[in-house]
């Protein structure tokens, strides 16, 4: 059974059917121009009441299920499409892996790197290309640095539906060639992920389609929920802090939405303070949580290309959630990235991209704040696997 009841503005509180519209509120987002960071995101509200019975008598039945069967109750309770849309691939239900090898304490990696694109950004494809194949929509347009399109083109591929990919022509190869490979239609952008992105609303604009632009379709954000409903199982019980690689702040607000949607069905008590990791150049919700005032990143260029953003398209969202969980933002350098990629492949196994390797520079950052220093259940949420950007990688001493 599907528990999806409607969307709700995080703006205005405004509450609209589903059948009604797929992407922003039109109150808020009336006189919205491409450029900046979105106004009126829309979230998908459920019946908590139905969700916390349902959870309940899965309990009574099931009362040794695993944690990688409460994994898949959770996202399915939890889920604005029904699973009988979703494309024949095995997104989620990635390895949450402790680790004491890398300060002598405990940290938890969960690692997406093992999604079928080698990316987090599976789950949110996931959940759109449901919606197009439950629509009958035969297209699907994303703006992308890389891993949403590389996604994008692999769950596409597995349904039959044409992907459109909208992506800078700085993107990493590696990334450029999943595109390809898969037969997604390639538009590389003389510009950055901004003017990518942009243009992406002009195709849907003119086209029969689905935009799949991170924040803009709703259902991005309840994808990215996914990862925090499989740490509440795989944990049996909630995080104390979880860092996230933060450019857009989806991911951010994803995960905050799980621990929200967990709590309104009774399901848990607590929600866990998040911790947004920026690179230093493509800070800009870090520095709208600091001052309160939205700038633009100046010139935001890293070797964590997958969180460089000038215009986060979840920026106030971001900054919402931040608050609402008692986090922060924290900058890290491109210095201090490759020195923690390193360090995790060298001390786990874990390869990964250098924007998920931003975790635990951020992690080194904030350890010996009082608020984290003795915290016991600490997450780091690593989202690309490292052979998506194998040029970013320094083997320099």
């Amino acid at each position: 059974m599907n528990y999806f009841s409607h969307y709700r503005c995080t703006q205005c509180g405004h509450e609209y059917d589903p059948a009604e519209l797929r992407y922003l509120c039109p109150l808020c987002s009336k006189d919205y121009k491409a450029g900046r960071p979105l106004p009126g995101i829309l979230e998908c509200v459920f019946d908590y009441s139905q969700i916390a019975k349902a959870w309940h008598k899965y309990g009574v039945a099931f009362p040794d299920a695993s944690p990688t069967q409460k994994m898949e109750e959770l996202c399915e309770l939890f889920s604005p499409v029904s699973k009988e849309y979703y494309p024949n691939l095995p997104v989620g239900n990635t390895p949450l892996i402790c680790s004491q090898s890398l300060v002598g304490e405990t940290l938890f990696l969960k690692f997406d790197g093992l999604c079928p694109s080698g990316s987090y950004k599976d789950r949110a494809s996931q959940l759109v290309v449901a919606e197009a194949k439950r629509l009958g929509i035969k297209e699907i347009v994303t703006a992308s640095t890389g891993n949403a399109a590389s996604s994008l083109a692999a769950l596409c591929a597995a349904t039959g539906i044409k992907a459109v990919i909208f992506t800078p022509a700085s993107a990493p190869e590696a990334k450029l060639v999943q595109i390809k490979i898969h037969g997604a239609e390639l538009n590389l952008v003389e510009g950055s992920y901004d003017e990518a992105y942009a243009a992406a609303l002009e195709y849907s604009a003119h086209h029969e389609c689905l935009n799949r632009n991170t924040a803009y379709h709703p259902f991005t954000i309840e994808g990215k929920k996914t990862g925090g409903l499989e740490l509440y199982a795989q944990m049996g019980q909630v995080p104390e802090v979880i860092f996230i690689p933060t450019g857009d702040g989806v991911i951010l607000s994803g995960i905050a939405k799980a621990f929200y949607d967990l709590k309104e069905a009774g399901i848990t008590q607590s929600l866990p303070v998040l911790v947004a990791a920026q690179a230093a150049s493509s800070d800009a919700i870090t520095s709208y949580w600091e001052s309160g005032v939205y700038h633009d990143a100046l010139q935001p260029h890293t070797v964590a290309d997958s969180i460089s953003v000038k215009t986060p398209a979840a920026a106030h969202l971001a900054v919402k959630v931040l608050k609402n969980s008692a986090g922060m933002g924290v900058r890290v350098s491109d210095e201090e990235i490759l020195a923690a990629q390193k360090m995790l492949a060298s001390r786990t196994g874990i390869f990964c991209e250098p924007s998920s390797a931003a975790t635990l520079a951020a992690y080194f950052r904030t350890r010996e704040q009082a608020w984290i220093k003795d915290r016991a259940r600490v997450v780091l949420m690593l989202t690309g696997h490292g052979l998506k950007d194998i040029k970013a990688v320094s083997f320099d001493e």
